[in-house]
């Protein structure tokens, strides 16, 4: 009996341990929405492309678009042009895109639409970067300028990540003589970074230029220069006025590297400009829709993989454990009697379409009927299965005249009492004219109060859109339920219903 007991709870406990596991998994590192109201932002951004075409040369038009290779993918990515050839290539890390034409005249414009969003994945990509680079070659006052720089970014750093922005910060310092020397009254940001990536490339310490495109809706955008670098695990971004590190939430990383962003052959007065205007879809069909256009598969094993129509029958499916559990709390530790365990809940599941208040009446109604039936029949002295036989068939006749009546007085909610399961309203009627039968007639009216109690609590929980949503998305949740049930079934002490029971013995004994 303690290797059973012991046994029990070892597998209550891996039970519960998996289920709680596997769902942390899908919310924490998968990054699912608990809740279905649940939003993620939708970006759409649009850059137009302006320029001067020169009427008799050939036209090549290059512009870095997003490698949307990390933290964002795209669902849906548009060339706009009109006679114009597109191609797109990757570059070193980069992509680029490539709008041509044999002959153009005047103004042209073309447009790169970009519809995006975060992306879902458990798995983060592996990366790689350059973790050692070659000095630049610097001579003569330069090159003292640069090693006086050094010497106190040395003296206050620890690790590359601390180098990297105490070199940045000294850099900014233009009261600094040395700084004066090397920007060469040039104090631009662009110009700055060149500065920084010198001094870092004397310590062999790598860093490239990324330009970035702020995620903020209605704002006219232009691309911001950040430096990175990579530190044998991860990319490092800096900002090159202070020195701060991390990479804000809201820049998309659209280019890395010296290159400007556009470059035209057979034209001039290239220009782009950048609109930004965002939206929110629910988070799960997002996540759908970034599992279509990506080789994305964190919601492929999981019940939203299968055909729509399937999933509603799931939706309904997942809800009958919980429908047990309660039927399971009422009986074992209120102590409610009922008509069994399973009958309630397919009550319960007769609700969803009928609706509570007109479900209790119908219920009541057939089940009254059918019991003054079995009553009658009980005089006639039929054997078992004859009697079932015609209470099934008066309760069939009984629910097409029911749903017939509610159709001719427009009370088309009638119709749905064709979903009552009418073998489970046959074996209901007949156990509730057995218990009559043995137990007298008040006890089979608690028993029926309780049941359609029990059913009518069931089928309000089971019915909670929240309630649903989390148990389909994480049908892990389940195992949780079970472990409980396990434990439920060594449960040996009183009931609530028993404390008004035995109040008596206490008041005896006082």
């Amino acid at each position: 009996m303690r290797s059973l007991t012991l046994h029990l709870k070892i597998l209550i406990t891996l039970l519960v341990v998996l289920g709680i596991s596997v769902t942390a998994y899908q919310i924490f590192v998968l990054g699912i929405p608990v809740t279905e109201d649940a939003t993620d932002d939708l970006w759409n951004i649009d850059a137009k492309v302006e320029f001067v075409a020169n009427p008799k040369d050939p036209v090549k038009i290059q512009m870095f678009v997003p490698p949307l290779s990390r933290d964002f993918v795209s669902l849906n990515e548009s060339f706009i042009s009109n006679n114009y050839g597109v191609s797109v290539n990757r570059i070193e890390g980069n992509r680029k895109v490539t709008w041509s034409a044999r002959r153009a005249k005047g103004n042209q414009t073309l447009y790169y639409r970009l519809v995006l969003t975060k992306r879902y994945s458990g798995e983060k990509v592996k990366i790689k970067g350059p973790t050692f680079r070659d000095s630049i070659a610097v001579e003569g006052p330069e090159k003292i300028a640069a090693e006086a720089l050094l010497a106190p970014i040395r003296q206050h750093s620890a690790d590359v990540e601390t180098f990297i922005s105490e070199a940045i910060k000294r850099t900014n310092n233009l009261n600094d003589d040395n700084v004066k020397l090397l920007l060469a009254g040039d104090p631009s940001t662009p110009h700055k970074a060149k500065i920084v990536e010198l001094l870092l490339s004397i310590a062999h310490v790598p860093v490239e230029k990324v330009h970035t495109i702020r995620l903020v809706a209605d704002q006219p955008q232009t691309p911001e220069l950040w430096l990175r670098s990579f530190n044998g695990n991860d990319w490092l971004y800096f900002n090159p006025e202070t020195g701060e590190q991390g990479l804000p939430a809201d820049r998309l990383l659209w280019w890395t590297g010296d290159e400007n962003l556009i470059t035209v052959d057979g034209g001039k007065k290239a220009m782009v400009t950048f609109s930004l205007n965002n939206s929110e879809m629910n988070a799960i069909r997002l996540a759908k829709l970034t599992d279509e256009n990506t080789d994305a598969n964190f919601l492929e094993y999981s019940l939203y993989g299968l055909p729509l129509q399937t999933q509603q029958t799931f939706m309904i499916m997942v809800m009958i454990p919980i429908g047990v559990l309660v039927i399971l709390i009422l009986r074992n530790l209120i102590g409610l009697q009922t008509l069994g365990t399973f009958t309630p809940v397919l009550i319960a599941l007769a609700f969803r379409e009928t609706q509570l208040g007109f479900g209790i009446v119908l219920f009541t109604i057939i089940t009254a009927l059918g019991l003054s039936l079995r009553s009658y029949l009980e005089h006639l002295k039929l054997q078992m299965l004859p009697r079932l036989s015609v209470v099934l068939t008066f309760v069939v006749v009984l629910i097409a005249a029911i749903s017939l009546f509610s159709h001719k007085l427009g009370l088309e909610r009638g119709l749905s009492v064709a979903l009552f399961p009418m073998v489970i309203l046959t074996m209901t009627i007949e156990r509730l004219s057995i218990t009559w039968e043995e137990r007298g007639a008040n006890h089979a009216l608690k028993v029926a109060i309780g049941t359609l109690f029990a059913a009518s609590l069931a089928h309000l929980i089971m019915s909670v859109p929240e309630l649903v949503y989390f148990v389909f998305t994480f049908p892990a949740i389940l195992l949780i339920l079970v472990g409980f049930m396990l434990a439920m079934g060594r449960y040996r002490g009183y009931r609530l219903t028993e404390l008004v029971r035995f109040k008596a013995f206490l008041k005896a004994d006082s």
